[in-house]
C-alpha cells in the first residue's frame, strides 16, 4: 500500500480535522468517552496564531469504528500509536505542542517518550497517571473496588452509567451544558468500545513513565476535581522534570469546556 493511501486511511480512521493557520502546531487529544468537539470552546482563540489539529481516537466520536481492535486498545500505547499515526499522516516531524485532556495526558506522555523529537511541549489538562489509590504514598482518587463497580454498572445499565458519571465529571447538575454534552458523547459511543477504553483509562498506571518524559510539560490541575485531586498534580510536578504546575480555580474535570478562557490563557502564556 502506498504512503498516500496509508495516510488517507489514517485521516479517515481518526476523523482528522485540520484548522489551517499561521504558526506552529497545536494537536488536541480528547479524554475517555469524549470526542474532538470538546475543544470547540478553545480552538477559536488560536486560529490566527497556530495550525490546529483535532482527531478522534479509534472507537470515539466519528472515527472508523471498524478499525477498533480490543487487544490494541487494551493498552494506552494503542492510543499513543493513534497520536503518532496522525502526526505521520500529516507529515509532522517536530515542534508539535500536544494538548491532552484527562487520560490523553498519559497517552501524550507515552507518545513523547516514543518520539521525543516530535513534540516541543505537552499541555496536560486534568492529568492523572494512576486513578487507583496506592496508600499511603499515592492517592489517585479511587479505590480499585469502586472502579470495578463503575464498570459493572456499564455492563448492567449503560445509559444509567452515562447519566451517573457525567455530573461527577462535570461537577454540574444534570441540566448543565457540560453535563449534557458529556452525557450525549457517552451515549453515542458503542458500549463495548467504551468499556475497553474505560478499563484501560481507569486501571492503567503510568507513574513509572513520568521520569522518562523529556519534553517540557504544563500541568493544568483543577481546584476541585473528583477524578484528579490537586495532590495528583503536585505528584506529577515532582516527578516530571522541568514541568510547570498551574492550579486552575475550577470545579470539575473539564476546564476546557466549563472555563475555556482559563485554559486558553494558560496555553497562550506557556507557548508564547
Amino acid at each position: 500500500m502506498s504512503d498516500n493511501k496509508i495516510n488517507s486511511n489514517v485521516l479517515i480512521r481518526n476523523n482528522v480535522k485540520v484548522l489551517e493557520g499561521d504558526g506552529p502546531v497545536l494537536l488536541y487529544a480528547h479524554g475517555f468517552g469524549c470526542n474532538q468537539n470538546m475543544w470547540n470552546r478553545v480552538t477559536p482563540a488560536f486560529q490566527s496564531t497556530h495550525k490546529q489539529i483535532l482527531f478522534d481516537y479509534v472507537g470515539s466520536g466519528r472515527s472508523d469504528i471498524a478499525a477498533f481492535d480490543p487487544d490494541k486498545y487494551a493498552s494506552l500505547m494503542g492510543y499513543a500509536q493513534d497520536v503518532l499515526d496522525v502526526c505521520d499522516a500529516l507529515d509532522l516531524k517536530s515542534d508539535v505542542t500536544f494538548v491532552g485532556h484527562s487520560v490523553s495526558c498519559s497517552i501524550g506522555m507515552l507518545a513523547s517518550i516514543t518520539r521525543p523529537g516530535l513534540f516541543s511541549k505537552l499541555v496536560l489538562v486534568g492529568p492523572n497517571p494512576c486513578f487507583v489509590n496506592h496508600a499511603p504514598e499515592y492517592f489517585g482518587g479511587f479505590e480499585a473496588a469502586d472502579l470495578e463497580g463503575l464498570l459493572e454498572l456499564m455492563d448492567q445499565n449503560y445509559i444509567g452509567w452515562a447519566n451517573y458519571l457525567a455530573p461527577v465529571i462535570s461537577a454540574q447538575d444534570a441540566s448543565g451544558d457540560v453535563t449534557k454534552e458529556l452525557t450525549d458523547s457517552f451515549c453515542s459511543t458503542e458500549p463495548q468500545v467504551a468499556r475497553v477504553f474505560a478499563r484501560t483509562t481507569f486501571f492503567s498506571d503510568n507513574r513509572d513513565d513520568l521520569p522518562k518524559v523529556t519534553v517540557p510539560c504544563l500541568i493544568l490541575q483543577h481546584r476541585t476535581d473528583s477524578l484528579a485531586p490537586v495532590s495528583v498534580g503536585e505528584y506529577m510536578h515532582r516527578n516530571l522534570s522541568g514541568s510547570t504546575l498551574k492550579v486552575l480555580d475550577v470545579q470539575g474535570h473539564c476546564s476546557h469546556m466549563s472555563e475555556p478562557n482559563l485554559v486558553i490563557d494558560a496555553i497562550r502564556a506557556y507557548v508564547a
